[in-house]
């Protein structure tokens, strides 16, 4: 089994810490210069509102919205970093843009902004990913997200809370599905080789083998032949008689 694929990299740290780090100084800028960011989000099929694919990630409407997407955030990026390196970019990049635009397509007319979307893409690709894979690691990563983030499934239906973007949810949760079909990852589970697999299999060496004729009928081994026996090999046993007066002294 190889796990040379799992390695901790300043990128599992970092990339997280920065990328929340940039969530936390918009919505800083937005307090303190008193200016509404909001109106940067995504719109749905509005041309202006497509802007909001690239910008509404960043964007928060009040500081629990915030401190709501920064631990999933923190949690998950380290997860995907250290677990499938190769892919990360790609999912986060791609995540953004395509979740973005299923939300511009399918959602409702108002403006969605925070990175919930984000967050669904993550727990999707990473869940089904992992029980794609079949590998023990990455189905125990699988099991821990869903264990942890599973109630997020009902975020994707529509009036199970007032004020979400359960577009951007299921947009989400859709893009991260299909990252996790069409993403290839490394062979990490160890193929079972059988013995006539081998190159050097020779049927008429193997025991099971021997149990068939030429025609592929069963047959019966003739019975082993006896050890012929060496009366020059065997041992001769010696007694030695012991007066009964004398054994019981």
């Amino acid at each position: 089994m190889n796990d040379n694929h799992f390695k901790f990299t300043p990128q599992v740290v970092l990339l997280p810490f920065f990328f929340v780090l940039s969530l936390w100084i918009v919505f800083w800028a937005e307090v303190r210069f008193n200016y509404d960011f909001g109106k940067y989000g995504i719109y749905p099929r509005d041309f202006e509102g497509l802007r909001g694919v690239i910008f509404s990630p960043f964007i928060h409407g009040n500081i629990e919205h915030l401190y709501n997407n920064t631990i999933p955030l923190l949690i998950l990026l380290a997860a995907l970093s250290y677990f499938y390196l190769e892919q990360t970019f790609k999912v986060l990049v791609y995540g953004i843009l395509i979740s973005g635009l299923l939300t511009w397509i399918i959602g409702r007319e108002s403006y969605h902004i925070g990175a919930s979307s984000l967050i669904y893409v993550l727990v999707s690709f990473i869940f089904f990913k992992g029980i794609m894979t079949k590998y023990y690691r990455l189905v125990a990563l699988s099991l821990m997200v869903i264990l942890v983030y599973g109630s997020l499934v009902w975020y994707v239906f529509p009036d199970i809370e007032e004020g979400i973007s359960w577009e951007g949810h299921l947009a989400g949760l859709i893009t991260g599905f299909v990252f996790a079909v069409r993403f290839k990852t490394p062979e990490y589970r160890k193929l079972i080789r059988y013995e006539w697999e081998k190159p050097d299999f020779k049927p008429e060496n193997d025991s099971f083998m021997q149990r068939f004729d030429e025609k592929g009928n069963f047959v019966n081994l003739p019975p082993p032949e006896p050890e012929p026996e060496n009366p020059d090999e065997s041992h001769p046993v010696i007694y030695t008689f012991i007066p009964k007066d004398r054994a019981a002294e």
